[in-house]
């Protein structure tokens, strides 16, 4: 059993369906360590290695423990006898040679003298009996008296014979051990006998006083025994898992069948480098002599790398080592790292008939993971070049040496690939900066040999393994095929761009460097990839034309021009968003009295429903604008309209409402340089003064467009001539890195290093803010204020008298001619005539007339009444109604704006010239 255990250690590395059946059994004793009843179980069982060696080891325990004490017991009683036998000698020879002894035998009454010395000397010694005889064996002294004067029980022979004699027999007291000594007078003459004695019974129970301390130590050598037998037999429990003798015989059976036969080799190393063990497969694949085993692994004919990897003990994974003409691949594992000896296990497999297949997998391994790159590589951006230009950076170089990608024009713009028209060089990427193929985005017409012409027009790819043999493709160019030739470039596959039904382009694919051939299997890998990058360049060209279909439709939303006016200095700026078009939007309207109203909006969302519900709000604020409305009316019924098209747009599923729309409406008046804004939901306008300092204007933020339920307020400022004032919409200050404050603090720190120029503003502002890819629409408008100076001004009060009109007239008259706009004298007395004289006959005082020379001549009659005249034509019949007919024949337009106290009629004409 000793060599099986030892044996165990070396050569069971593999483990048999027993040794299962064992682990979980010994996973079971582990959990239950601390509990003896659990552990000593299976011990006491019997059934398994350790039960047996402990019950055998207990027997052998306690037949060596029973036969201890059994002899110690006997040593004892031997002992004890030996000492009564000494103990009774001794005392009969000192009494026997005691002074007075033989005088006292000689006085008339031995008895009288000897008999208290014989009991003081037995009580000391502690002996059953010391007797005093003559010697014909008559006693003098006995410990009962009444066997005085009898005759001695026991052999006196000797004694009388000068010679002592120590002996155990039955006496009247008992078994005894005796001991009869003769007492010789001066002469050497026997005058007497002593002897002295102790029973058997008394000799036992000395022994027998002792005997609780014999059995005591052998009981706890008894425990010391067992808890070792224990402790051993629970360990050799853990080392054997439990298994029973012939189930460790069966399993080291099948440990060294397996291990043998096992198409691996195996290898066990000790900590000492010491060859251990070497299945048969090592021992073919290293050639190892019979006598290996025991010897040192540098000792033994290996390699020289191979010998350094099994002595170092270090771990190694797949480590190919050349041993002849084979390629061996080694892992090597310490054994000590679950508390085992010291040393390493190696296992080493033939990988020469492996090296070849292993290419070929490796081969398509690559292919695979090229495809799956091309799946999450190819179409990351929905821009048609960038996706062509994908599709040959991924092949290059792992498949080919040059790709190049050639797409109809109509396909780059976004429409349907012409099968008549020039392709385009959209792509190539090359392992060098100069091949000779046609360069990017030429023009290229192929030839009908050619094999890109051949893949266009069938729709299947071309194979050309050798372009030297290939005449077809020579007739494209015969100076640039053979420059391609000279180059090196020696293979070519061309893939159709196929999307269904739709051949949108060309793929080649050129091969230099490597000086195979391309072949049919990399055929289908070219096929596949092309295949995978047209689904994504096809949704590239889709997106491309819806998102130039709703970029013209934006655009043509816009204002493309800006009107002319003289109240304002204005620059502008539109960024549309790069992922879609959204809805943002602009605009300058000039109003009556050389007023301009600026307005920035923005529809939340991108898109085309996006784009038209911004040209619906444009639409509506110039037709609210032509009302010569405040801010805060014009944005209350702008409100009122958004609302209605939420309405309307709810009983249609599929479309969307406006919700989220914004918009800023500011008034400025150039003759008072009062500035009046109102918001709905928009970012606050930003104000630069005239000495550079910049703030945001605190104008009340209404609610967004369609929310209804609040009011909307304006703010008004009366801003110094050359300030700037900057709208804008959130795109230009919201940033998913940070908050609005910090867009806005931003802002301010580009507007206060800009110049003065609102061109200057808008570039700065743009430099500054702009983001890499804008997610969101941008419009910015800068508008630097201008005022009219009072010698274009001319105002008078007219009296509540018809005969005032004629004085209006002729004040006027002179104005124009200081002016030098003595043209316009004519038709602006009969306009100022009809104006003033409605006024005084419809309106109510105070009556006001003001002229202003800007790029028209405007002429503002105001009063107090709220009414307003209207147009109409008059009859053949009719005494009047002809005067505001004339007032529109005579001026560019005319119209009403009401004040919070009035109206005021007003009429431009255009200045000749101007």
């Amino acid at each position: 059993m000793v060599r099986l255990m030892g044996r165990s250690r070396t050569r069971s590395p593999l483990r048999s369906g027993a040794a299962a059946s064992a682990r979980r059994r010994r996973e079971g004793s582990d959990r239950a360590r601390w509990r003896p009843a659990a552990v000593l179980r299976p011990v006491l069982s019997g059934r398994s290695v350790a039960g047996q060696v402990f019950l055998l080891h207990l027997v052998i325990v306690l037949l060596l423990v029973v036969a201890a004490v059994v002899a110690l017991v006997l040593q004892v009683r031997r002992d004890s006898t030996q000492e009564a036998r000494n103990r009774s000698l001794a005392v009969a020879e000192t009494l026997a040679n005691a002074p007075g002894i033989v005088e006292a035998l000689a006085s008339p009454d031995p008895t009288a003298v000897l008999q208290p010395r014989a009991e003081a000397v037995r009580r000391q010694a502690r002996l059953d009996f010391v007797v005093v005889m003559n010697t014909d064996g008559i006693r003098y002294t006995h410990p009962r008296p009444d066997r005085i004067g009898k005759r001695f029980v026991g052999t006196t022979g000797p004694a009388l014979a000068g010679r002592p004699v120590v002996e155990e027999i039955d006496g009247t007291i008992g078994r005894l051990v005796q001991a009869v000594v003769p007492v010789e007078a001066p002469d050497g003459t026997v005058v007497g006998l002593v002897s002295a004695g102790i029973t058997t019974e008394h000799v036992g129970g000395a022994a027998e006083g002792q005997l609780p301390l014999v059995l005591g130590a052998a009981l706890a050598a008894l425990a010391l025994a067992t808890g070792g037998a224990a402790l051993v037999s629970r360990r050799l429990l853990r080392q054997t898992h439990g298994l029973g003798p012939h189930e460790m015989t069966r399993m080291y059976e099948h440990h060294d069948a397996v291990l043998h036969a096992v198409r691996e080799g195996v290898i066990i190393v000790d900590g000492d480098g010491t060859l251990m063990l070497a299945n048969d497969e090592a021992r073919r694949l290293f050639s190892l002599p019979e006598d290996a085993e025991g010897r040192h692994v540098l000792r033994i004919g290996l390699d020289p790398g191979t010998a350094d990897l099994l002595s170092s003990g270090r771990i190694a994974t797949d480590e190919v080592h050349r041993v002849g003409d084979r390629l061996l691949a080694l892992n090597q594992r310490p054994t000590d790292r679950a508390g085992g000896p010291p040393g390493s296990v190696a296992t080493v497999r033939d990988s020469t008939e492996l090296r070849a297949l292993s290419g070929r997998a490796e081969a398509s391994r690559e292919r695979l993971n090229m495809l799956y790159e091309a799946g999450v590589g190819i179409g990351t951006s929905l821009d048609v070049t960038r996706t062509a230009e994908e599709l040959a950076e991924l092949a290059v170089p792992r498949f080919a040496d040059f790709v190049t990608v050639d797409l109809f024009d109509s396909v780059l713009s976004g429409g349907h690939p012409d099968a008549a028209g020039a392709l385009r060089r959209t792509a190539m990427t090359g392992i060098a900066g100069d091949p000779p193929l046609y360069p990017r985005d030429e023009r290229i017409h192929w030839v009908a040999s050619s094999p890109q012409s051949v893949s266009l027009t069938t729709g299947r790819p071309v194979l050309e393994p050798r372009l030297g043999d290939a005449p077809g493709w020579r007739a494209q160019d015969l100076e640039r095929s053979g420059q391609i030739m000279e180059y090196g470039i020696h293979s070519l596959i061309t893939v159709p761009l196929r999307a269904g039904a739709l051949v949108m382009g060309v793929v080649s694919f050129w091969r230099s460097r490597k000086p195979e051939p391309f072949d049919t299997e990399e055929l289908a890998l070219a096929e596949e990839l092309v295949a995978r990058a047209a689904v994504s360049i096809d949704n590239a060209r889709r997106y491309t034309r819806e998102h130039s279909m709703a970029v013209t439709l934006q655009r043509s939303l816009l204002p493309r021009t800006l009107p002319e006016q003289s109240a304002l200095e204005i620059a502008y700026r539109y960024l549309p968003a790069q992922a879609g078009v959204g809805g943002d939007w602009f605009d300058v309207l000039p109003l009556s009295g050389g007023r301009v109203a600026l307005v920035v909006g923005d529809v939340v969302g991108h898109g085309l429903h996006a784009a038209a519900t911004m040209g619906r709000l444009r639409t509506a604020v110039h037709n609210f604008s032509a009302l010569d409305l405040p801010p805060e009316e014009l944005l209350a019924l702008l409100d009122e309209l958004v609302a209605r098209i939420d309405q309307d747009e709810a009983q249609d599923e599929h479309s969307a409402p406006v919700t989220g729309a914004t918009c800023l409406y500011a008034v400025y008046d150039p003759v008072s340089r009062h500035c009046t804004v109102a918001r709905a939901g928009h970012p606050p306008p930003a104000l630069v003064r005239p000495d550079g300092g910049v703030e945001f204007w605190d104008v009340p933020a209404g609610p967004p467009l369609g929310l209804g339920g609040l009011p909307f307020e304006s703010a008004g400022l009366e801003l110094p001539e050359g300030s700037r004032l900057v709208l804008y919409t959130d795109g230009l200050v919201e940033d998913r890195r940070h908050d609005i404050d910090v867009g806005l603090e931003q802002l301010r720190e580009a507007l206060s290093r800009a110049g003065d120029s609102p061109e200057d503003t808008c570039r700065v502002v743009l430099e500054s803010r702009r983001p890499v890819r804008a997610g969101d629409d941008i419009a910015l408008i800068v508008a630097r204020t201008r005022a009219l100076g009072a010698d274009r001004v001319a105002e008078w009060q007219v009296p509540s008298d018809p005969a005032a009109v004629g004085e209006v007239r002729a004040a006027v008259s002179r104005k124009l001619a200081e002016w030098g706009l003595q043209e316009l004298t004519f038709g602006t007395e009969l306009v100022l005539s009809e104006l003033v004289t409605n006024a005084l006959r419809y309106g109510g005082s105070p009556i006001r007339v003001r002229v202003l020379y800007d790029r028209n001549l405007i002429c503002e009659v105001y009063d107090s009444s709220s009414t307003s005249p209207h147009l109409r034509h008059a009859t053949m019949t009719d005494e009047g109604g002809r005067g505001l007919f004339l007032v529109a024949q005579l001026t560019g337009r005319w119209g009403t704006r009401y004040l919070p106290a009035g109206k005021v009629i007003w009429a431009e004409q255009p200045i000749p010239g101007a």
